[in-house]
């Protein structure tokens, strides 16, 4: 039984390290993104409604690999949130274009904050 019980653990707590990678990840590539390449290229990349949630995407991203490293009990309810604006940053940068990099990490990131939050349930 505690062998069961280790193994589910050990699972949990490779989630959750990918978790944290994939929020890592994503925080840095949206910021980056944003600062090196949207601002560079002005017009839509720099479209407040875009360029706001790019910054949002990557502070809730950072906010959710801080929580999960910290033990927060809300990293699991945090996780949610970090999901839907990372499927809203990704939405919005595959309608601006070329920006594959923030897209691919923001649907990562999103799909493991997913996977996360529902083990809350």
């Amino acid at each position: 039984m505690n062998q069961i019980m280790a193994s589910d653990h050990t699972a949990h707590n490779k989630e959750m390290q990918s978790c944290i990678e994939a929020c890592t990840h994503c925080h840095a590539t949206c910021l980056h993104t944003a600062m090196m390449h949207c601002l560079e290229m002005g017009g839509a990349h720099v479209e407040a409604t875009h360029f706001r949630l790019m910054m949002d995407c990557a502070a809730i991203c950072q906010t959710s690999a801080n929580m999960h490293l910290s033990g927060s009990p809300f990293h699991q309810a945090l996780c949610g949130i970090c999901a839907d604006i990372c499927e809203a940053c990704a939405k919005s940068c595959e309608a601006v274009g070329g920006m594959d990099a923030c897209v691919k990490a923001c649907h990562d990131c999103a799909a493991s904050c997913r996977k996360m939050c529902d083990k809350a349930g």
